[in-house]
């Protein structure tokens, strides 16, 4: 696959275009904030094997269109987790393949994170292998406001990239990441002014795609091995977060984020 046109038929929920020499551009561009509904998960979990196999492809740059990058899973998508059972099964094995399918893409990945970068958006932006943010981004990993386990990439990588003890408070408390703190704790690659994220996103992006493709494609796959060494931890994750969506909890959460109100667990 190397065209625009093959690409856009393939996974119609995503916008693609070439804003430079063997770069392609993915952005996220739908209602919400680029909420991230079944489709729209599906084929972000699918599109990085289609990368990895485009001879016209060497980095690939992921990004947000309007206002923010991504505000997460839709109340659609939620709501089908949580009350079908065969969507359930879908979407945890399209979450899996989404961090596992980033990692094993052999082309380089950046991200371009402004506004709000939340869910299956951020799984991408923070597994890039390398992530632009804006100052004033705000980093959300919204789990257990939800009332489920920190699964997906959570696991994986938050540990890595920024320590136990900021993983843990982070990820218990859901408080908001800026990107400049976000940055100073290592959980991102860069911190710019938010009107330059997507500039120097494609900069990076142009000069690594100008660069020995064999010997940054290799010193990738040698990297993700320190991830891949954390793949229990994330399968067992994974499992714990989409068996919490069988709980009142997870019904609690959501609720509480359609009715805009402070959740009440029991």
């Amino acid at each position: 696959m190397t065209s625009l046109e093959a690409y856009a038929a393939a996974f119609p929920h995503l916008r693609f275009d070439r804003p430079s020499p063997k770069v392609l551009r993915i952005t996220l561009d739908g209602p919400g904030l680029n909420s991230v509904d079944a489709d729209v998960h599906r084929e972000l979990a699918d599109v990085w094997p289609a990368v990895d196999r485009d001879d016209e492809t060497n980095v690939a740059l992921l990004c947000g269109a309007g206002k923010g990058f991504s505000s997460g899973g839709s109340f659609g998508l939620i709501e089908e987790i949580m009350d079908d059972h065969e969507a359930r099964i879908r979407v945890m094995r399209e979450a899996r393949d989404l961090v596992l399918n980033v990692l094993d893409c052999t082309k380089i990945i950046v991200s371009a994170m402004h506004g709000p970068a939340v869910g299956a958006g951020l799984v991408a932006g923070l597994l890039s292998d390398v992530s632009v943010v804006g100052r004033t981004a705000r980093i959300i990993d919204g789990h257990t406001r939800l009332g489920v386990a920190a699964g997906d990439h959570a696991a994986i990588c938050w540990p890595l990239l920024c320590g136990m003890a900021k993983a843990k408070y982070y990820l218990l408390t859901c408080e908001t990441l800026s990107g400049e703190e976000a940055e100073r704790i290592g959980l991102v690659s860069l911190c710019v002014d938010d009107d330059e994220v997507q500039d120097r996103a494609l900069a990076v992006a142009t000069q690594l795609a100008a660069g020995a493709q064999h010997a940054l494609r290799f010193t990738k796959r040698s990297l993700n091995h320190w991830y891949r060494a954390q793949a229990p931890a994330f399968e067992a994750s994974l499992a714990l977060e989409f068996l919490g969506f069988l709980g009142p909890d997870a019904a609690e959460g959501l609720a509480s984020h359609r009715e805009k109100r402070p959740p009440s667990f029991g």
